[in-house]
């Protein structure tokens, strides 16, 4: 597949997801789940004007863009003006919200004084292996390409294709010449072509393409589909559509924001819109799983890719949900994907497909396992529902033996546990690379360094925290304990030896993680940078307060080793992925810290370089570009957005 770096605009419904460049071509087309599968390598529309040779809408030297969505949906407008004759194309792209379908639709208008005879070019090339090759059939107004277990069929409404070419068509395409006899063959890339006709001057022609994507079945189901599609109101989806979203924003409005008075809170009102509308395109809605965001980098040329759910990211996101009134869908991904995934011996893996079924991994990381029980209470104190405490207490009482057991012998604490170990435990420490420790050790948050992390040990120890303040709210009833199993004496015994772990992991981290040359608290014991995540010790983790001297003096040492000029933030010293940019989930670190220390100045300074790399459609990068200020890797992270809902509840909550 190609490589496509940038999502630069996305649009969805439950099952479908799909991307797009800022000269809208199409980029991905997901379904039926947001993370498998993804089916075209190319989509390719493009034009012949008169004599002209193909101009591909997406790519054409006099070509000028306007990007833009309908406000507040996920309707996407791309206005594309051949300024050579004079033609102007409205291309609007949406996914209605009931039917598994892309609506491309088209208004051509001759802005100039010539008759424009125009014929429109679809050239699309399907994803294909020899497990599952792709063929392509002709049907009425368009073509089906298909597999053994999928069709994708693309079609107009109200038009018949006046040519096509199912084979060959690379050679063919870019001079509009395109003819095949044949109605059937197997090629993975095929033509259609639409005769628009003679487009007058300041005359408008509109055509609208469907792209339906389904089950290869039974032949004429499938035709039978297609047509079925033809027949429904387009107009009346489109309106639908909208509707759909922009009630969906008001109704997830959950910190109440007001209409912008001025440009700056425009900006700020716009990426918090964006992020209403980012969540649910990232989601599952039968499991809740969250994948990190659309996928970037299939071809694994500069990382591992980012189309899975990592429990970490998701904790941080549902919080954000909870901020914006979406308390079923957090439920969801507590109560059914954190269930489906957890490991029989109490934790949780790398990452999963959004389905809950295990995904590429190369290493755990312990942080994984102790945020999804931090993220139960968090959801707790918004809901304030027992009942949810009382349906995932034994999920998170499996991770804390885990964790438990994790914390003993990595820091060797005594009174490790000997009691017998499932299977999936025991092939874990058979595999641990590090001598006299049952345990494999962990990957830092990042997954670029394995070790004892500052930002992994702060999680357990929240993790510790937050069964604790459970135990405590359904201590208050007896009987809830009956149910459970619980007896008052095994909490009495619990919370003994989660204190005293607490204790035993804050002295080795003041012990081991706090250079006195630097005056500061480090990474890990071993390298010994400076690193954001050591703000999670303070926020959201809380083992040391902000204004705690050792922590003040760590913040000043951040500051002199990740600010950049620009005023944005490293993750960590000498970070050389994608050339070591910042992040913006690093200014909004240190946003929340300067927020919890009152230092209000401050915490503008970091939030504003966020606000100001926001990507033309309000999405937030993985990364920023120093020297354009512009996202440059990953635009629509799921972790950005809502580090930056979490810091605007803080911000208001401040005011």
């Amino acid at each position: 597949m190609e490589n496509k770096y940038l999502n630069e605009a996305i649009i969805g419904n439950k099952n479908m997801l799909a991307t797009f460049t800022s000269k809208g071509e199409m980029q991905r087309i997901y379904f039926p789940s947001k993370d498998n599968r993804q089916y075209i390598n190319f989509f390719h529309t493009g034009v012949k004007i008169n004599n002209s040779d193909l101009i591909y809408l997406h790519d054409d030297v006099n070509n000028v863009y306007k990007q833009y969505y309908d406000t507040d949906t996920n309707i996407l407008n791309t206005e594309i003006t051949n300024t050579y004759f004079n033609l102007k194309i409205v291309q609007t792209d949406y996914i209605m919200m009931k039917e598994n379908v892309l609506v491309k639709k088209y208004i051509f208008l001759n802005d100039g004084k010539i008759d424009l005879a125009t014929n429109f070019y679809i050239h699309s090339e399907l994803l294909s292996d020899y497990n599952n090759q792709v063929g392509c059939k002709i049907i009425d107004g368009g073509m089906m390409q298909y597999a053994h277990d999928f069709s994708f069929s693309t079609f107009a409404k109200g038009r018949n294709i006046s040519k096509h070419q199912i084979n060959g068509s690379k050679n063919t395409i870019k001079r509009g010449e395109i003819y095949d006899k044949d109605y059937i063959g197997m090629s993975k890339d095929s033509s259609i072509c639409y005769d628009l006709g003679v487009i007058k001057p300041q005359e408008k022609k509109t055509l609208e393409i469907c792209v339906l994507i389904g089950e290869n079945k039974n032949l004429s189901e499938m035709e039978n589909e297609v047509e079925r599609i033809k027949k429904i109101d387009l107009n009346k989806e489109y309106t639908n559509t909208k509707t759909y979203w922009r009630k969906y924003v008001k109704a997830h409005n959950g910190l109440n924001l007001k209409a912008p008075e001025n440009s700056y809170e425009e900006k700020i009102y716009d990426i918090y819109k964006r992020s209403i509308l980012l969540f649910p395109l990232l989601t599952n809605p039968e499991t809740g799983g969250m994948i990190a965001s659309p996928e970037i980098d299939e071809n694994f040329t500069q990382c591992g890719r980012y189309a899975y759910c990592w429990t970490r990211d998701a904790v941080f996101m549902t919080k954000a949900l909870d901020i914006l009134k979406m308390e079923k869908e957090t439920e969801k991904f507590y109560k059914v994907f954190c269930k489906k995934t957890q490991s029989k011996n109490g934790m949780w893996e790398q990452r999963f497909y959004t389905d809950g079924k295990l995904a590429p991994c190369w290493g755990y990381q312990i942080d994984e396992t102790a945020s999804v029980v931090y993220g139960v209470y968090e959801h707790y104190q918004y809901t304030k529902s027992e009942k949810f405490l009382k349906d995932n207490l034994q999920m998170c009482e499996k991770a804390v033996d885990f964790l438990k057991r994790y914390v003993k012998d990595w820091l060797a604490i005594e009174g490790k546990d000997e009691h017998d170990k499932d299977k999936v435990q025991q092939e874990i420490e058979a595999n641990a690379n590090h001598q006299d420790h049952k345990y494999h050790v962990s990957y830092d948050l990042w997954e670029m360094c394995e070790g004892i992390h500052l930002y992994s040990l702060a999680s357990i120890y929240a993790a510790f925290e937050s069964i604790m303040r459970i135990y405590k709210i359904l201590g208050d009833k007896a009987s809830d304990f009956e149910n459970n199993r619980l007896k008052e004496e095994k909490i009495v015994k619990n919370e003994r030896e989660l204190e005293k772990l607490q204790t035993e992991i804050k002295k080795y981290i003041n012990q081991n993680m706090y250079d006195e040359e630097k005056k500061s608290y480090v990474r890990n014991p071993e390298d010994k940078k400076m690193d954001i995540s050591i703000i999670g010790s303070v926020i959201p983790f809380k083992v040391f307060k902000a204004k705690e001297k050792k922590v003040v003096n760590t913040v000043e040492r951040i500051n002199l080793s990740l600010r950049t000029y620009t005023g944005g933030y490293q993750r960590f010293e000498q970070d050389h992925y994608r050339n070591g940019n910042p992040w913006p989930i690093a200014n909004l670190w240190m946003t929340l810290y300067y927020l919890e220390t009152g230092e209000k100045k401050k915490a503008k300074e970091t939030f504003d370089f966020v606000v100001k790399t926001a990507g033309k459609h309000s999405f937030l990068g993985e990364q920023i570009d120093n020297a354009t200020l512009k996202p440059n890797w990953v635009l629509g992270l799921g972790w950005s957005h809502a580090m930056f809902i979490i810091v605007l509840e803080k911000l208001y909550k401040n005011k």
